[in-house]
């Protein structure tokens, strides 16, 4: 049944991952993806959340299945991550794909460390 887990959540973070992408983006005027930007650093806080909770034990692997290989699994996105810093590239704008590699690894391990350390707050 650990399959059921991750499938669930895939179906509410591939959705969340497109909404959230979407709302973010239209909000700006600008060729940096803000949107995946936006929704690879909440699944990297929310993955450092759950694996806090899980090192303290105050969740579980199914919890873990459910949220962390389903839900961040389908929310964040590297492949479009990737998309769209090489479409940066290609169209001239140097400047924005740096900035989107820098921002993105630099913020998504900061939220993941964050998260960890909210864990260890709330359950440590």
């Amino acid at each position: 049944m650990n399959w059921l887990l991750v499938v669930v959540g895939g179906m509410i973070g591939a959705p969340l991952r497109y909404l959230a992408d979407r709302t973010v983006q239209s909000r700006h005027d600008s060729v940096m993806p803000w949107g995946t930007f936006a929704v690879n650093v909440t699944g990297c806080l929310v993955l450092g959340l759950l694996t806090g909770a899980v090192a303290a034990g105050a969740a579980g692997s199914s919890v873990q299945l459910l949220l962390g290989t389903g839900l961040c699994g389908a929310l964040t996105t590297y492949s479009t991550f990737s998309y769209e810093t090489l479409r940066l590239a290609e169209t001239g704008a140097r400047g924005y794909a740096l900035a989107n590699v820098t921002a993105s690894v630099l913020v998504g391990l900061g939220a993941a460390f964050a998260g960890v350390a909210l864990a260890d707050a709330l359950w440590g």
